[in-house]
């Protein structure tokens, strides 16, 4: 199973992600064209509880409903022709990593054993026992960079499972945040923050070319933030948070994971992010919110757009119960 995005044109015209919220999915004609149906399925908190070690999928039966139930929201039919599904996993489910090596070979075969090798020190969990995929991100005279990926095996197929006993076939897995990244059109430098009610996860990428990304997870919602509320009550809780916000878990790892990835942006581009790239459920008002609180905003003057724009989505596929900020993954997955 493929880990990591390729092009769009060799991927099914589905896609689904799973998250500690609920399933979302959507389609679209062509690679590249604006996403022409969408729906969600929510399920009851706790059902999903992204991690490292096996029991992600708590509630097999509600996860594997709320999925039958999305993609049947597209018109999709179970155990048919067209079930091939794109899949999304949670970014707390996976590891993403960036090497450096001296040199590498081309060869797909011969380089993989070396890559596995070097994440043997670098995972927290047997790397033998891990589905690792690898894609060059820059080759030069001074030596290779890798991005990589791995998930245990036993955690990948618990998503795999779930989707194919709603009578869909994973065609291929991709991890939330490298899915979003995937719809970043801007050639320049871009900082992109994908946070939900169980962790955030920022990432820079310029022209393709993923420099950072990094994640903080959280085992437990944030206070008053269930993971199964709605959208608009979820970005109410982080987004109006109290005076003393700050002792709000994820509205203060927000905070700190923007300040951090802003800082690298500066130190490695030498120039301060221009704006932020919104993806996740929170949504770019809520986003804004928080980080005009923490001082983040007014310190380095960083305006917050949400990833996926009403360009993005045909009028049909535009839906109340289906926010743009839940749709990062998907366009991603679907663009490539």
């Amino acid at each position: 199973m493929n880990l990591l995005p390729k092009a769009s044109g060799t991927r099914p015209r589905v896609a689904c992600e799973i998250t500690p919220q609920g399933v979302v999915a959507g389609q679209s004609a062509v690679a590249g064209a604006p996403l022409t149906e969408v729906a969600r399925a929510e399920f009851a908190a706790g059902a999903v509880t992204p991690s490292l070690k096996p029991g992600n999928v708590v509630d097999k039966v509600a996860v594997t409903a709320a999925i039958g139930k999305a993609l049947e929201g597209l018109g999709l039919r179970p155990h048919s022709s067209n079930a091939d599904v794109t899949l999304i996993v949670p970014d707390a489910a996976v590891r993403v990593l960036l090497l450096d090596f001296d040199a590498l070979s081309n060869k797909p075969s011969e380089a993989l054993p070396i890559v596995r090798f070097r994440l043997k020190k670098l995972l927290p969990f047997d790397a033998d026992d891990a589905m690792v995929s690898f894609q060059i991100m820059s080759n030069s005279k001074s030596g290779v960079r890798v991005l990589a990926v791995a998930i245990p095996r036993d955690v990948l197929s618990e998503y795999e499972t779930a989707v194919r006993e709603a009578g869909f076939e994973p065609g291929c897995v991709l991890p939330s945040t490298l899915a979003a990244l995937a719809a970043v059109e801007d050639e320049s430098a871009s900082l992109l923050v994908n946070a939900n009610s169980l962790g955030v996860t920022t990432a820079i990428v310029r022209s393709g070319i993923l420099l950072l990304h990094r994640s903080v997870d959280m085992h437990e919602p944030a206070v008053g933030v269930p993971a199964n509320v709605p959208p608009a009550m979820m970005e109410a809780s982080l987004a109006d948070p109290p005076k003393d916000w700050q002792h709000v878990p994820l509205g203060e790892e927000i905070a700190q994971a923007v300040n951090v990835a802003a800082a690298y942006f500066e130190d490695t581009l030498a120039e301060p992010p221009r704006q932020i790239l919104s993806a996740g459920p929170l949504g770019a008002d809520s986003l804004t919110r928080i980080l005009a609180s923490s001082g983040v905003i007014e310190a380095d003057r960083l305006r917050v757009r949400e990833l996926v724009d009403s360009k993005d989505l045909l009028s049909s596929a535009v839906t109340s119960s289906v926010p743009r900020a839940w749709l990062s993954g998907v366009m991603g997955a679907l663009r490539g």
